[in-house]
């Protein structure tokens, strides 16, 4: 008889987050390049942990070559990290926090002991919204050109429909996130911002992401090598990621069983978190976020703001990890989870359960 799959994936080693840095999103960065966006922050978290270049034993990015408008746009900014001499490198085509999955499997295997993973997103030269249309299905919905707010709209009236929230509560999660968001020098927007008009019913302006440019990266070690590098580590105790069906018409919108399902294999159920730093870049979404991760009003949501103040593409889900991380470091947190999404309505969820050191 098959044995039963076990219900929380057990790490082989200790891997933790010893650094983080983020750039400040801006609405646009014409003047810069990816490369000059990213090297800043590249710099911030190898001084903070006195790491080289050389140091690393692994290297891995995530980006979007269609949202830079160029094939391999990566290699330009590998070529600013350093490949040479010839380093032991990846590419992941998506959020920084897949990226950050595939370099804590690599120090998982032994073959290093520290890694850097980076990521960064230029949103600001096209129309992001007509851009991310071209990741739904190519026969039946994409011809159609649903935007990313419209079928946001979607979820957020089935959620409506179903009396699980209204837009005044929704309102209310964008005050929230927007007033715990002034305090983050990070962020966009911050303070207490407007709901402003429809956009697309039932989401008003205050409800939806905005648009900016940013980057992030985070470094990784395992072991002892953490403790060196770090005060208090972050240690990464579980991670999973799962996906909900491409069709739209086929998943229950009010719900996420890919996140549930994920937290559940990272350990996130075990034990209460204190903290939890969403990747909600529209306002039904925490409400959908929420009720998947069990999260109950004693745990901190989003205490950086979330993608509601600051949300560059492809990198938003990374800085989640490293929010949540960051408030370990500086004792602010204990055990925290931290969520990053990609597609559609919540399509593809990564759930990473993170802890420090007991004080």
């Amino acid at each position: 008889m098959a044995s039963r799959e076990p219900s929380v994936l057990r790490p082989v080693r200790d891997v933790a987050v010893v650094a983080f840095g983020q750039t400040a999103t801006a609405r646009s960065t014409d003047e810069l390049s990816e490369v000059e966006m990213l090297m800043p922050v590249l710099h911030e978290v190898l001084a903070a942990t006195g790491l080289r270049t050389s140091d690393i034993g692994f290297t891995c990015s995530g980006s979007s070559d269609y949202l830079a408008g160029r094939a391999f746009s990566f290699t330009m900014a590998l070529d600013g990290v350093g490949a040479w001499p010839p380093i032991s490198e990846s590419h992941v085509e998506m959020d920084g926090a897949w990226a950050l999955y595939e370099a804590w499997t690599k120090l998982q295997t032994g073959e290093a002991d520290t890694a850097l993973v980076y990521s960064y997103g230029k949103s600001s030269p096209g129309s992001l919204r007509d851009v991310l249309t071209r990741q739904l299905d190519p026969y039946y919905v994409a011809p159609l050109w649903p935007d990313s707010v419209a079928l946001a709209a979607l979820q957020a009236q089935a959620l409506i429909d179903a009396g699980e929230t209204d837009e005044p509560a929704l309102a209310g999660v964008a005050l929230r996130s927007r007033a715990d968001a002034a305090a983050n020098p990070h962020a966009q927007l911050g303070g207490d911002v407007a709901q402003g008009e429809y956009v697309v019913r039932p989401l008003r302006t205050g409800d939806c992401p905005p648009v900016g440019d940013g980057a992030a990266a985070v470094i990784l070690a395992a072991g002892e090598r953490a403790r060196e590098l770090c005060g208090r580590p972050a240690w990464i105790r579980g991670i999973d990621h799962r996906i909900e069906a491409h069709g739209l018409g086929v998943r229950d919108l009010t719900d996420s069983p890919s996140t549930r399902l994920a937290a559940e294999r990272a350990g996130v159920f075990e034990h209460p978190v204190d903290t939890a730093e969403l990747h909600a870049p529209f306002t039904s979404q925490e409400v959908v976020l929420r009720k998947a991760l069990r999260l109950g009003d004693d745990v901190v949501v989003n205490p950086s703001g979330g993608a509601l103040a600051a949300n560059p593409m492809m990198a938003a889900g990374l800085i989640r990890l490293g929010e949540a991380a960051a408030r370990i470091h500086r004792g602010a947190s204990d055990r925290a989870v931290a969520h990053a999404t990609s597609g559609p309505c919540l399509q593809q969820n990564l759930v990473a359960l993170l802890e420090g050191d007991a004080r």
